[in-house]
Formats: C-alpha cells, sequence, structure tokens
C-alpha cells in the first residue's frame, strides 16, 4: 500500500501517511492472511467470466476487515444499471453455515431470532458450472442470507426538510434477509450520519475485463467459447468420418 497526500504536504500529514500506509500494509499482509488469495481469485475470475466483485466490510465475529471474492453469479443489480455506482439495488447473495450466523446474532450483528435449519437448495448456475468442470454438485445445506443495497422511505425514519416536514426522499439502507424463513435480520443505515447529502457509501468494487454495452463485462470466455463449440465439432465430426470409412463393407461418411 503506497499513500498518496493529497493538497499541501506538511510534516503533520507526513506523519499521518506514514502510520496508514503501515497499518495497511499490516493489516493486509498479517492479520488478513486471506485477502492475497482472495484477490488472485478475484484477478481470475475477471479474465475468464468477464466480471468479479468484492465486498469490503467489518466482520464482527472476528473483530477485523474483511474483502472476499465475491462470483458474478452472487451479485444481482436491476437490469439496465450502467454501472455498480449508480445502481439503484444490489443485492449480494451469501451462503453461511449454522454456526457462523449463530456467530453474528450473538455479536449483536444480526436479530437473535430462531431460524430452525437451513433448507437444502440446488443452484442452477452452480450445477452447470460443476459439470464443466467435471464435478458433481451437490444440495448447498447452509443459510442463503440476501444483503440488499437499497433506497427506503422507512415510516418513522423518514428524510425532513429544514421545517422538519418529511421530503418523501428515500434514504439508503441495508437490508438483510434469510431466504428459506424471509426473515428479516437487520436494516442498518448505509450513510454516514455526518454527511448532509446522505450519499450511500460503497461497498462493492466491480472489476471488468472488455468493456461490453451493458452493466456487464466481456471475458475470455465470450470472446473463445463460440470458436471452441466450433473447434470440437469440426474435430468430432472427422473422427466420425475417419472411424466410418475404416469400417467393414466400406462405409463412409
Amino acid at each position: 500500500v503506497k499513500v498518496q497526500i493529497i493538497g499541501k504536504e506538511t510534516p503533520e500529514k507526513k506523519d499521518a501517511a506514514a502510520r496508514v500506509e503501515a497499518d495497511m500494509n499490516y493489516t493486509l499482509t498479517e492479520a488478513m492472511p486471506e485477502y492475497r488469495p482472495e484477490h488472485e481469485k478475484c484477478l481470475l475470475a475477471v479474465a475468464l467470466a468477464g466480471n468479479a466483485f468484492k465486498q469490503i466490510y467489518f466482520n464482527p465475529s472476528i473483530s477485523l476487515p474483511e474483502a472476499p471474492f465475491i462470483p458474478p453469479e452472487d451479485v444481482i443489480v436491476p437490469y439496465g444499471a450502467p454501472s455498480i455506482e449508480a445502481a439503484e439495488r444490489i443485492t449480494h447473495r451469501m451462503r453461511k453455515p449454522k454456526n457462523e450466523l449463530r456467530k453474528l446474532q450473538y455479536a449483536g450483528f444480526y436479530r437473535d431470532v430462531d431460524l430452525g435449519d437451513p433448507v437444502p437448495t440446488m443452484d442452477e448456475v452452480e450445477k452447470r458450472k460443476a459439470e464443466q468442470q467435471g464435478f458433481s454438485a451437490t444440495a448447498d445445506h447452509r443459510f442463503q442470507v440476501y444483503e440488499i443495497h437499497c433506497n427506503l422511505d422507512l415510516p418513522g425514519y423518514e428524510d425532513m426538510d429544514e421545517k422538519g416536514e418529511p421530503t418523501g426522499i428515500k434514504l439508503p439502507y441495508v437490508v438483510t434477509i434469510e431466504k428459506g424463513t424471509q426473515t428479516v435480520l437487520a436494516i442498518r443505515r448505509n450513510w454516514l450520519q455526518e454527511d448532509p447529502l446522505k450519499i450511500r457509501r460503497r461497498h462493492f468494487v466491480h472489476y471488468g475485463y472488455i468493456p461490453g454495452f451493458g452493466f456487464y463485462y466481456f471475458g475470455l470466455i465470450h470472446l473463445i467459447g463460440g470458436h471452441t463449440k466450433a473447434a470440437t465439432s469440426l474435430l468430432r465430426q472427422l473422427i466420425d468420418a475417419g472411424t466410418l470409412s475404416n469400417l467393414p463393407g466400406g462405409l463412409k461418411a
């Protein structure tokens, strides 16, 4: 991590920059050993699929920040969104084991409600991905938690003007829902309390390979996928033709 000082440099700013740089380097290399492998997976997904996401947040169960790699199929945005920053709604689909979810409930991050046992699910996208990689997908026995970053006009928490009257403007919130029971686990303010404009805080980073015409980027799979299928089909036809020409009776393709 390298720190850049914006504006006039002073001894105080230089000392603060040195402290921030040392602290962030220590955090990323020592306190967060998973940061590098997660980022390497992110870069590989960018090249292949064209899209990858990372979410930066503080995990109260371990008292450390986290920046995990998020596959593109786990980030849901409205059709036609120009970018991750301008998307009206961003939904992050998470899968959490029962014990991990219980830790977050005990830490006060989620509501302490009984969710029972997770409902086994079979995701069609993961099933197809496993088949392409030569694996067999099995049912997922974890909770599916949807973290929705959206704008809401909550009763009792309306945006007020200078006269104390509701403006009708929706404010940014983060709503967390457990999919199986449709239980709301948390609703949190998603802007800095001292921000008069109440601008939504950014939690996601979108990495793209080749720009497309919409929200999603193109990857190597999109560029060479059609050529690979065509080459495979031609190779199979050539093999079949060569095999048939050597059959008894002089059969030829």
